[in-house]
């Protein structure tokens, strides 16, 4: 299910409409079950170029509710079999969608299905990148596996910038942390996200390939809102793209 939105895009799409300025954003939105209005308000004070998202809702059925969130948003949703899990990706309306899709990943049963979402996106004007968002397991033994899969999925290309953004459900510490900084730069830096009311712990991050240097923008946010949103804050940077110029 697609959405894109016509009455409801913001004054300003994107982090630099017409730059090579990327805004990347990465948020556990807790299954839409806080103040929705709060968070959308949030969502749009934040002005992503690529939200990635973690905790959607997981229903079958649930698909409307995303596009609608979205559009409502002033960004763009692709949809597609989410195989139950509850990861996904929006983008703004100056990114160009290559390809899109979502991948489950090995766990054991009944728990809850994880995976990620994952995006091969162009600015106009520059060669393309792959964006992937990524909610990694509560069981410590999977998530180092669930890292290492990640990197060496064939659809996420060798010969293409990645960032990678999620909910790593440990902090810098882990050995899923490790196997992310591989290959990818922790690009956020110490920034704390858990639990919103009052954060005193690390668990989601956003790592770049060091071809993308980062920038932390400066954006006012309303506290009031970052706590009724949902219970994680979200994590945010502007990614210089110029060396992709073609």
């Amino acid at each position: 299910m697609n959405a894109n939105a016509s009455d409801n895009v913001p004054d300003a799409l994107g982090a630099g409409t017409g730059t090579s300025m990327l805004r990347v954003v990465s948020y556990n939105v807790r299954a839409f079950k806080d103040d929705t209005d709060a968070l959308r308000r949030v969502v749009r004070a934040l002005n992503p170029d690529v939200l990635c998202l973690q905790e959607v809702p997981r229903h079958p059925l649930s698909g409307h509710r995303i596009a609608d969130f979205a559009a409502s948003c002033g960004l763009y949703w692709a949809g597609g079999h989410r195989g139950r899990m509850s990861t996904t990706l929006f983008t703004a309306l100056r990114v160009d969608v290559l390809s899109s899709g979502h991948r489950l990943l090995p766990v054991r049963r009944p728990d809850e299905p994880r995976g990620y979402a994952f995006a091969q996106l162009q600015l106009p004007g520059h060669r393309p990148l792959t964006a992937v968002s990524v909610h990694l397991s509560l069981r410590s033994a999977e998530r180092p596996a669930h890292a290492a899969l990640l990197r060496r999925a064939a659809e996420l290309g060798d010969d293409v910038p990645l960032v990678v953004a999620g909910d790593i459900n440990e902090t810098h510490d882990g050995k899923a942390w490790a196997e992310l900084s591989r290959e990818l730069e922790d690009a956020n830096g110490d920034v704390l996200t858990f639990p919103s009311s009052k954060p005193v712990k690390r668990i989601d991050a956003i790592f770049a390939s060091p071809t993308l240097k980062p920038v932390r923008p400066s954006l006012e946010l309303d506290e009031a809102d970052l706590v009724a949103a949902t219970d994680h804050r979200p994590l945010y940077l502007d990614l210089d793209l110029t060396p992709l110029k073609v």
